[in-house]
């Protein structure tokens, strides 16, 4: 599956990505995400570890990629798809090639495609989601694009040597056409617009 917007499509995440997925999962960007894979064969390994979940529908893994240039810029991910209680976790938003973006839309297009994925295309009614509690610049944008704070899990993650609270949030299928998808499609075309 393929998801295209005008900046960015995504497309699946395979083993051949370890590389450049590891390298990204290790930048100083990263430092606030669950420490994940410390070396490209685990980082392999766990894409493949994947394969099953993606076979059912349960995850939906992707690679960003840039339409003007096919340049790969990040990852995004849905994963825990449920279509029993219809929710889902959008996961792994990750820019690792910065430069490539500045000035773009491209994680505001990857996060409509990604919320396109689970509200229009799966019916799903709500997404939702923990964010360390030191990750402030990704906790604002959720938070910004309509996302409730729910709760919290105090000292849920020792990161870089620091305990971080998890932060809950979550958002509906009317909030995301009532909040979400309006603020995306105008910081999509606002930003486009300077490009």
């Amino acid at each position: 599956m393929i998801l295209t917007g005008k900046y960015v499509y995504l497309r699946p995440l395979t083993p051949d990505d370890a590389d450049t997925t590891q390298r990204w999962r290790t930048s100083g960007r990263a430092f606030l995400l669950n420490k994940g894979a410390q070396s490209v064969a685990e980082q392999r390994t766990w894409i493949r570890s994947r394969e099953k979940y993606v076979e059912t529908g349960a995850e939906y893994n992707f690679i960003q990629v840039l339409t003007h240039t096919g340049q790969q810029v990040g990852m995004i991910s849905l994963v825990g798809v449920d279509l029993v209680h219809r929710h889902a976790e959008p996961a792994h938003l990750l820019i690792g090639e910065e430069d490539a973006v500045k000035g773009m839309p491209v994680a505001f297009e990857a996060t409509k495609l990604i919320y396109q994925l689970a509200f229009d295309t799966l019916g799903l009614h709500r997404v939702y989601g923990p964010i360390a509690s030191g990750n402030k610049g990704m906790l604002r944008y959720h938070l910004n694009l309509g996302m409730t704070e729910e709760g919290r899990q105090r000292d849920h993650y020792f990161l870089n040597g620091k305990w971080h609270d998890a932060v809950l949030v979550g958002m509906l299928e009317d909030e995301y056409h009532a909040v979400a998808l309006p603020k995306l499609n105008r910081m999509i075309a606002i930003l486009g617009d300077k490009k």
